[in-house]
């Protein structure tokens, strides 16, 4: 991937190889014509977000892309994020602030996305965009997961691709649990690459 022998990774908080296939799947999204925005939940410091920027902008896309953080950190455990490896995963952890977002996509020359400053459980379905192509799920616990699939998945377009993080995470095992729960009522393919659970509805 050109871009990422190019420009930094900006927190160690998505991998490189990680980053390889999500950048790969937007750009086959791309290709494919799929109907529909670019929305990311859970945006941290805007690593993921500004090569989502910066592939739309190669690709010449007229996407528009969302993006959506509490830009507070990490909401509570529940019993479902419960793990001996997760200890250091606390409420108020991995806190960025949107000022500090902001920067980042300035000092890289790149347009803002929309921004939607919330918890995922405050955000109502008018808060996506109407018809969603990619999106990308990074909340981290079963509810934050399970939020953000109940948010995007009626405005998914045919052909769309969900990715969620952590799935193969034993720190972070809600994500894993939000995800299986999910697909037994709403059907999708499940593919796994890395840490990632790539659905296609």
């Amino acid at each position: 991937m050109d871009l990422l022998g190019k420009y930094p990774i900006l927190s160690d908080q998505v991998s490189r190889e990680e980053l390889v296939k999500i950048l790969a799947l937007l750009e086959e999204t791309l290709r494919n014509n799929i109907d529909g925005d670019v929305v990311e939940l859970g945006c941290y410091v805007g690593t993921t977000t500004i090569f989502l920027r910066r592939i739309l902008n190669q690709r010449g896309s007229d996407k528009v892309l969302h993006a959506y953080d509490s830009f507070a950190g990490l909401p509570p455990k529940t019993s479902e994020d419960a793990s001996p490896a997760g200890e250091q995963f606390k409420a108020g952890e991995l806190l960025a602030q949107k000022s500090v977002f902001i920067k980042h996509f300035k000092q890289a020359g790149l347009q803002l996305p929309v921004m939607h400053k919330a918890w995922f459980s405050e955000l109502a379905p008018n808060d996506m965009p109407e018809k969603i192509a990619f999106a990308f799920l990074d909340g981290d616990f079963y509810g934050s997961i399970h939020d953000s699939l109940k948010l995007v998945w009626p405005r998914l377009t045919e052909g769309a691709v969900v990715i969620v993080d952590d799935y193969q995470s034993e720190a972070l095992p809600g994500a894993k649990r939000a995800v299986d729960e999910w697909i037994k009522t709403h059907p999708a393919r499940l593919q796994i690459a890395t840490s990632l659970a790539i659905l296609r509805p």
